[in-house]
C-alpha cells in the first residue's frame, strides 16, 4: 500500500478537517480532505465532475478512500490560502491585481463552462492561491451539469448508500437546503426559483471582481430579507477602495461591473461581450485565436461550446481524457444514473480499516485555507499538526539518478537568492531623505498618482517641460539651484515602477546621460547619476533602443578617471550596478543574449578593483553587492564575473570585515556565483585551506552558516574535493552540530549536506549515528514551527528531510547484504584469508547502524520488511556457527568486536518484538528463518548469549501464538502454528530438563514459553506430559514462589 504523511490541519469544519500532506516516496504535497460520510452527496459530486479535469486555474483532483467512518479526498495542495483570506488581509486589491486576478477566474469558468459544467456557488472561500499567485477553483460540492436537477443527483446518492430506494421522497425534501450557496453572491433570477445557468454564474462573478476591488460585495446585509431586497431591487454603487489612497475604478472597470451585475440575465454579458470587454487589454485575444479550430464561433451569444460539452455528455469516447483542451471528448458521462459506478477506493472485499489514518498529535497553529463543504460549514483555523501514514499503494525503490536530481533542486532556495536595492540601501550607506520646493519647480510638481493617470497629451507636455529645464544652458547659481531641484523631484517620482518605466523610455534619458557627461557642477552630475540609478532600480521593461550601456560605458569611465575619489565613487557606484542588474534582468527574462546589451569589459575590471584591498568598506560593500544582485540571475552579465580571483576575493572580504551586513553581502555573492561556476569555492578551499573554511562554518552567524552550506552543497554535487569531504570526520561532525541551529533553512541544508556525503561514503553512516543523526532526523520529522513564514521554511527542511530518510531506508538492504557476504566468504572456515578479514573488519562494525534504525519510530516501521527479517534470520545462523567454532572471527575482528557484534545483532530482534505490529505480516517468516537459529543459541556455551536467546524466544514465541489473523490469513496461521510447534517439540522440548536446572532468570524465560505455548494449543500439554518433565516445572514454580 502507498502511503501518504500528514504534516498539520490547514481547514476545519464541523463535518471536515483539511491536512496539508505528501505522498510517501515522494515529494508531492497534496491537500488531503477528512470528512464525515453524512457528506457522501457533496462529496461523489465534487469527484465525478473534477476527476478527469486537468486545467491551470481548477484545483486537480487525486484520487478518494473509503473508511470504515469516514471519507477522504486528495487533491492538489494550494499553499497561498484562499481569494476570501487575501481580501481580509489586504481589505482591497488594486485594479492591476483585480485584473490579472480576474483573467485567472474567467479562464477557468470559461473551461467549465465549455464542458457544460456550471459552478453554481463562485464565492471567495472556494477559490484558492497556489504558491505563484493563480487562482483555481475548488470545491464542486454544490456544481452541476447545465440542466440536470443535484437535488435529484444527491437523493439518488443518499438513497445507494442507505441501500435502497424506501425514504426517496423525504431524502429530496432534505436535500433542497443542501443544495443551496452563499445568497450574497446568487443572482436575482436565482434567489426567485429559476435554474442555475451561464448568466448566473457569471453574476457571481461580478460580484467576486467587485468584492476584490472595494474590500466588500456589492450586496450585503445581516438580515436575510433586507439582503434578498437589495439583491431584487438596489443598483450597487461604484466600488470604492477601502484605502483612498488607491485610485478610483476605472470606467472601464466599473463599465463591466454594470454588464456583469444586471437583474434581467437577458441584459448581463454574455462570454460574449465579457471577453471582448476592454477593461482585459486583449488578454484573450490570443487565447481566442488559438483555440479558434475548437471554438470557432466563441463569441456568438448562444456560444456552441456549451452545446457541444452536452452532445459529449451524450455519447462518451473511450481513450482521450477531458479537460485538456476546450472541446475535447470526454472519456466518462458526468450525468451517473447509478452512483455505485464512481466508488472510492477501499481495500479488496471491504473498507479501509480507519486505523489507516490514525494521526499522531503535533500543534502548528496555521492559517485556514477555508475549504466549505457546505453552506453551514465554516473551516475555522485549528491547531494540530499530524504525521502518520495513509496506506494505499507501494512506492518504488528511488534511482541515485533521480535522487542526486531531486537534491539538485534543493540547493538553492529564494531565501537564498533574495534581491535588496543597491541604491539606497540602508545597510551600505544611508542617505538622507530627498526634498524638493515646488516654489522653484517652474513646472507642475505632479504627485506619482497624477501623473500615472495622466493622458498622452498632458504627459507629453509634462515631459517637454522636463526636457526645457534640464537642457537649459543657463549658468547663474539660481540656474544650478533650480536643475538640482528638479533633479530632486525626479529622484521623488522615479520610485514608481510605471512612472520610472515611461521616463526611462522617453527623451529625458539620454538627455540625462549628457548632462552626466558634461554637466561642469558635480552636484549636478551626482544628482543625475541618482535618477539614472533610481530609473533602472523601478523600471519594469527594457527596450532594445534605450541608450542604457552608453550609460554603463560613461559611468564606468568616470569610476575609472576618478578612481582615487572615493566619495565620487560611492555616488556612481550605486547607479552602475542598478544599470547592470536591469540589463540582466530584462536578458534573463527575454532568454537570450542581445548584442545591443553587452556590458564593456571595463566596467567588471572597475568593479573588481572596487572589491580588492585597501578600499573603503563602503566601496568594497557596494561592490560586493552588485556582484550578488547581477549573479543572482542568469545572463551573460553574470558571466563577466567568473573569474579565477573573484572567489578569494569574496572571502577575504568576509574574513576581514568587521561590519556583519558586508560579511553577509561578502558570502553571499560567492554563494551566487558558485551557483553559475563551482569553482569560485574550489579556488577559495584551495587557497585559505579546508579546515579553516570548516572553522568558519562553525562559529559563523546563522545567515552566513545557511549560504555556506549552500555553497558546499554546490560543490559536492559536482564532485569537486568529494573525496576529500566526504572522508572528513571533522566537517561531518560540524554539519551534525548545526542540526541544533534553531534556523529550519540551516538544519534543512545540514541534512542536504549529510545525504550527499552518506551517498558517496556509506560507512559514514555509521559515524552520523554515533553522532545522534536518527535523533535529529526524529525531532525535526515531528517539529513544529508556529508562523506562516516559517511554515513554508518547514516545508523546504520536510523535503530534504524525506530524501535524507529514504536514502537511508535504502541502505538498510546493503548494509546487511555486505555483512552477510562477509560472513559467507568465511563460514566454516577456522582461519579467515588477509582479504577476508578486511572484508569482516569493514561490514560487521556496520551492525549498529541496523540498531539504531529498528529503535527509530521513523525508520523502524519502513526497514523492518520480510526482506529483513530473512537476512536478519540469516546473520542469526551465521552466529549459531560461530558460537559452535564451526566459524572462528575472532582471529580477524578479535574476540571483543565479535561479542560486541552478537549482542548488538540479538539486541536489533529485541528492539523489533517491542513492535508486535511490526511482525503480524510476516509470522511464517520470523518462524521459519529467525527461531530456529535462536533454538540452536539456547545451547550455547556463553551464558549471556544463553540467556538473551532463551528470552527473545520466549517473548518471540509469547507474540506470535497470541497474535490475531487476518481475514483471507488463516491457512497461513495454522502453517506457522504448525512449524512452531515443530520447532519446539523436537529441538526446544529435548533441552528443557537442563534448561529448568539453570541458575535464575533462566527457568522462568522457559516457563514463560511453556506457558504461551500450552494456553494456545492443548496437544503441547501432551507433549509436555510425555516428556515427564511435570514435576521438575513444579519444583521451578515452587522455588520461584518461595520468599527469598
Amino acid at each position: 500500500m502507498e502511503n501518504f504523511i500528514l504534516y498539520e490541519e490547514i481547514g476545519k469544519g464541523s463535518k471536515t478537517v483539511v491536512y496539508k500532506g505528501r505522498r510517501k516516496g515522494t515529494i508531492n504535497f497534496v491537500a488531503i480532505l477528512c470528512t464525515d460520510k453524512c457528506k457522501r452527496p457533496e462529496i461523489t459530486n465534487w469527484v465525478r465532475l473534477t476527476h478527469e479535469i486537468k486545467h491551470k486555474n481548477i484545483v486537480t483532483f487525486h484520487e478518494w478512500y473509503e473508511t470504515s467512518n469516514h471519507l477522504w479526498l486528495v487533491v492538489e495542495l494550494c499553499t497561498g490560502g484562499s481569494l476570501e483570506m487575501v481580501i481580509a488581509q489586504d481589505e482591497n486589491l488594486p485594479e492591476d491585481v483585480v485584473r490579472e486576478f480576474g483573467i485567472d477566474l474567467i479562464t477557468g469558468l470559461h473551461h467549465l463552462h465549455q464542458l457544460g459544467i456550471l459552478f453554481c456557488d463562485i464565492s471567495p472561500g472556494k477559490i484558492l492561491l497556489e504558491g505563484p499567485g493563480t487562482l483555481k477553483f475548488s470545491n464542486f460540492c454544490l456544481a452541476k451539469v447545465e440542466g440536470e436537477n443535484l437535488e435529484e443527483f444527491f437523493a439518488l446518492v443518499a438513497a445507494e448508500e442507505g441501500g435502497g430506494d424506501s425514504g426517496e421522497n423525504v431524502l429530496k425534501k432534505n436535500m433542497k437546503s443542501r443544495v443551496k450557496g452563499s445568497l450574497t453572491y446568487t443572482a436575482p433570477e436565482i434567489v426567485k426559483g429559476t435554474d442555475f445557468s451561464v448568466t448566473s454564474d457569471l453574476w457571481s462573478l461580478g460580484c467576486l471582481l467587485y468584492e476584490m476591488f472595494s474590500g466588500k460585495p456589492p450586496f450585503f446585509s445581516e438580515s436575510l430579507s433586507e439582503l434578498i431586497e437589495k439583491i431584487f431591487y438596489d443598483d450597487p454603487l461604484p466600488p470604492i477602495p477601502k484605502d483612498p489612497s488607491l485610485p478610483k475604478a476605472s470606467s472601464d472597470f466599473i463599465n463591466l461591473l454594470d454588464g456583469l451585475l444586471q437583474k434581467d440575465p437577458q441584459k448581463r454579458f454574455t462570454w460574449a461581450g465579457l471577453l471582448q470587454h476592454s477593461f482585459w487589454k486583449d488578454a484573450f485575444t490570443r487565447k481566442d485565436q488559438d483555440s479558434s479550430t475548437e471554438d470557432s464561433n466563441m463569441r456568438n451569444v448562444e456560444y456552441p461550446g456549451f452545446q457541444d460539452s452536452k452532445e459529449l455528455l451524450k455519447s462518451p469516447q473511450s481513450g482521450q481524457a477531458r479537460g485538456e483542451k476546450s472541446g475535447q471528448q470526454l472519456s466518462h458521462s458526468f450525468r451517473l444514473e447509478n452512483p455505485s459506478e464512481l466508488q472510492p477506493k477501499s481495500t479488496l472485499g471491504g473498507q479501509l480499516s480507519e486505523s489507516m489514518f490514525l494521526l499522531s498529535s503535533r500543534p502548528t497553529p496555521r492559517t485556514s485555507t477555508a475549504v466549505v463543504l457546505s453552506p453551514g460549514e465554516n473551516i475555522t483555523q485549528n491547531s494540530p499538526q499530524k504525521a502518520s501514514p495513509l496506506t494505499k499503494v507501494a512506492s518504488g525503490q528511488l534511482s541515485q539518478q533521480d535522487l542526486e536530481s531531486q537534491m539538485r533542486e534543493l540547493i538553492y532556495t529564494d531565501s537564498d537568492l533574495v534581491v535588496t536595492p543597491i541604491l539606497d540601501n540602508p545597510k551600505i550607506m544611508k542617505q538622507p531623505p530627498i526634498k524638493f520646493d515646488p516654489k522653484i519647480l517652474h513646472l507642475p510638481a505632479h504627485s506619482v498618482d497624477k501623473l500615472v493617470f495622466l493622458k498622452d497629451q498632458d504627459w507629453n507636455d509634462f515631459l517637454q517641460q522636463v526636457c526645457s529645464q534640464m537642457d537649459s544652458t543657463e549658468k547663474s547659481t539660481g540656474a544650478s539651484r533650480a536643475k538640482l531641484n528638479l533633479l530632486c523631484y525626479l529622484c521623488v517620482v522615479a520610485s514608481h515602477r510605471e512612472v520610472a518605466t515611461r521616463l526611462l523610455q522617453s527623451p529625458l534619458f539620454q538627455l540625462l546621460i549628457q548632462h552626466l557627461r558634461i554637466a561642469p557642477n558635480w552636484d549636478i552630475r551626482a544628482k543625475v547619476a541618482r535618477v539614472i540609478g533610481l530609473l533602472a532600480s523601478h523600471t519594469t521593461e527594457l527596450q532594445e533602443n534605450t541608450p542604457v550601456i552608453e550609460a554603463i560605458t560613461l559611468l564606468t569611465e568616470l569610476i575609472r578617471e576618478n578612481f582615487r575619489n572615493s566619495k565620487l565613487k560611492q555616488c556612481l557606484l550605486p547607479t552602475l550596478g542598478e544599470l547592470i542588474y536591469l540589463v540582466a534582468t530584462q536578458e534573463e527574462k527575454k532568454k537570450n543574449p542581445r548584442e545591443c546589451w553587452a556590458v564593456p569589459l571595463a566596467a567588471y575590471t572597475v568593479l573588481m578593483r572596487c572589491l580588492r584591498e585597501g578600499e573603503e568598506r563602503v566601496v568594497n560593500h557596494m561592490a560586493a553587492k552588485i556582484i550578488e544582485n547581477v549573479c543572482t540571475t542568469f545572463s551573460a552579465q553574470a558571466q563577466g564575473f567568473i573569474t579565477g580571483e573573484i572567489g578569494p576575493v569574496l572571502w577575504y572580504l568576509f574574513k576581514h570585515s568587521t561590519v556583519d551586513s558586508l560579511r553577509i553581502t561578502a558570502i553571499s555573492a560567492l554563494c551566487r556565483i558558485t551557483r553559475h561556476s563551482p569553482t569560485a569555492f574550489q579556488n577559495v578551499i584551495e587557497k585559505v585551506g579546508l579546515n579553516s573554511v570548516i572553522n568558519s562554518l562553525a562559529s559563523a552567524i546563522c545567515r552566513v552558516q545557511q549560504y555556506m552550506l549552500t555553497l558546499f552543497s554546490a560543490m559536492l554535487s559536482c564532485g569537486i574535493h568529494l573525496q576529500r569531504l566526504i572522508q572528513e570526520k571533522d566537517f561531518v561532525s560540524t554539519i551534525i552540530r548545526l542540526l541544533d541551529s534553531p534556523s529550519t533553512s540551516i538544519r534543512a541544508k545540514a541534512f542536504l549536506v549529510l545525504l550527499y556525503i552518506l551517498i558517496h561514503n556509506h560507512e559514514m553512516l555509521l559515524f552520523s549515528c554515533q553522532a545522534r543523526l536518527v535523533m535529529y532526523i526524529e525531532r525535526d520529522s515531528r517539529k513544529t514551527t508556529p508562523g506562516k513564514e516559517q511554515q513554508s521554511g518547514n516545508e523546504y527542511l520536510s523535503r530534504c528531510l524525506d530524501l535524507l530518510i529514504r536514502h537511508i531506508v535504502q541502505e538498510m538492504p546493503r548494509i546487511l547484504g555486505d555483512i552477510l557476504n562477509a560472513l559467507a566468504n568465511v563460514s566454516g572456515r577456522k582461519h579467515p584469508s588477509t582479504v577476508q578479514a578486511k572484508q569482516l573488519k569493514m561490514c560487521l562494525p556496520l551492525m549498529p547502524v541496523v540498531l539504531h534504525l529498528v529503535t527509530s519510530q521513523v525508520f523502524r516501521p519502513q526497514v523492518v520488511t520480510e526482506e529483513f527479517l530473512f537476512s536478519y534470520g540469516t546473520i542469526l545462523n551465521h552466529i549459531k556457527s560461530v558460537d559452535s567454532g564451526e566459524t572462528n572471527i575472532d582471529g580477524a575482528i578479535g574476540p571483543m568486536a565479535s561479542e560486541e557484534f552478537i549482542k548488538i545483532t540479538l539486541s536489533a530482534f529485541e528492539a523489533v518484538i517491542q513492535y508486535p505490529i511490526l511482525l503480524k505480516d510476516y509470522c511464517s517468516t520470523v518462524v521459519d528463518y529467525i527461531l530456529p537459529p535462536l533454538v540452536s543459541l539456547v545451547q550455547s556455551q556463553n551464558v549471556e548469549w544463553r540467556l538473551f536467546s532463551l528470552r527473545l524466544l520466549s517473548e518471540t514465541t509469547s507474540l506470535l501464538v497470541n497474535q490475531d489473523s487476518g481475514d483471507g490469513k488463516k491457512e497461513a496461521k495454522v502453517n506457522s502454528d504448525s512449524s512452531l510447534l515443530a520447532l519446539i517439540r523436537d529441538d526446544l522440548l529435548p533441552q528443557y530438563e537442563h534448561i529448568l536446572t539453570e541458575p535464575d532468570p533462566v527457568p522462568s524465560y522457559a516457563l514463560k514459553l511453556l506457558v504461551a505455548m500450552t494456553e494456545h494449543n492443548p496437544s503441547f500439554t501432551r507433549l509436555v506430559e510425555e516428556s515427564k518433565l511435570i514435576p521438575r516445572i513444579f519444583e521451578v514454580i515452587l522455588k520461584l514462589l518461595r520468599p527469598p
